[in-house]
């Protein structure tokens, strides 16, 4: 019954997650992979629901917070949801010291801590890079151990970047929707500075900042997909490059439209841009196939770029 929940929660919530787990994924690690999405599928769903207060929001997340505390010493938490299970049973079954999973359900719940406490409230570069840190550690983390766990990657500055770069876009992406329920993605100097607000998408100070982000976004994709090449798993390489793909499109029309955002990027769902998608993962799969070592210097700095500086 929970393995049936875990797997329809993907399902509804992402068609390509749910077929790169079950089609990429190692064998043994499926029905783990879907309980590790689907838990924070639903975790997110509750802290963006208009329906709750600022304390209930805060009040369940710590709630969350203080199971997967509980899980990890081995005490069996009593009342728990069957969501909740989900999480519950994962951390109970991860032995392994420091693994990739544990990395990624810690980062994801500072992930979600920080979604439920920057409601309404406007944030600084310093505070998104961190948020950004988060999410791009628990994702690739996420994929590692659940993909060619046995296989070699890297462990350098630029195993994080590519995820970094589409978090970065994703964020561009949804701007509106984000705004509407209190999500600023936008820094509060950015904001203070020029006398702007959190809608003046059309001022040029706002589009000079978009336009920052999307730089910094292609360098990360390049550097990061740099690092995809040195992957030994060929499944973790794909599952990869469908993953920035999903977001690398987005970077040119965001600069044909002169960094301007909009409220919808429907043509995401479009037939042509999944076929661009689909294009931009073979032909990085096809460039990736015998490059054993790639070189370094293709980005100055690119971690200190996002993870110390305020670009």
């Amino acid at each position: 019954m929970i393995a049936t929940l875990a797997s329809s929660i993907t399902k509804a919530a992402s068609k390509q997650t749910y077929y790169t787990i079950r089609f990429l994924v190692d064998r043994e690690r499926v029905e783990a992979a879907y309980r590790a999405y689907g838990y924070f599928r639903w975790v997110d769903d509750i802290l963006d629901a208009e329906s709750i207060s600022g304390p209930e929001r805060i009040a369940f997340l710590e709630r969350q917070e203080s199971l997967l505390e509980t899980s990890w010493r081995g005490e069996l938490p009593s009342d728990t949801t069957i969501q909740e299970k989900l999480l519950v049973e994962l951390a109970q079954h991860d032995h392994e010291k420091n693994s990739g999973l544990q990395l990624y359900l810690r980062n994801m719940m500072q992930v979600m801590d920080f979604d439920a406490r920057r409601r309404e409230r406007l944030i600084s570069q310093a505070e998104l890079n961190e948020y950004t840190r988060w999410l791009a550690v628990a994702v690739m983390e996420c994929i590692h151990y659940f993909i060619g766990h046995d296989d070699f990657a890297p462990r350098d500055e630029t195993r994080y970047l590519a995820v970094a770069a589409a978090h970065i876009t994703h964020m561009l992406r949804d701007t509106f929707d984000d705004t509407r329920i209190g999500y600023y993605n936008i820094p509060r100097a950015v904001l203070e500075e020029n006398h702007i607000g959190v809608q003046d998408v059309s001022h040029e100070a706002y589009r000079a900042w978009v336009r920052g982000r999307v730089q910094l976004a292609r360098e990360y994709f390049k550097a990061g997909k740099d690092y995809f090449a040195r992957v030994k798993n060929p499944r973790c390489r794909l599952a990869c490059y469908a993953y920035v793909a999903r977001f690398e499109w987005l970077l040119d029309t965001i600069e044909k439209e002169n960094y301007q955002l909009r409220p919808q990027y429907d043509e995401r769902k479009s037939f042509g841009t999944g076929l661009l998608m689909s294009w931009l993962t073979l032909s990085s799969m096809i460039r990736s196939q015998g490059s054993a070592a790639v070189s370094h210097t293709t980005v100055s700095n690119p971690a200190g770029r996002l993870w110390k500086q305020n670009p």
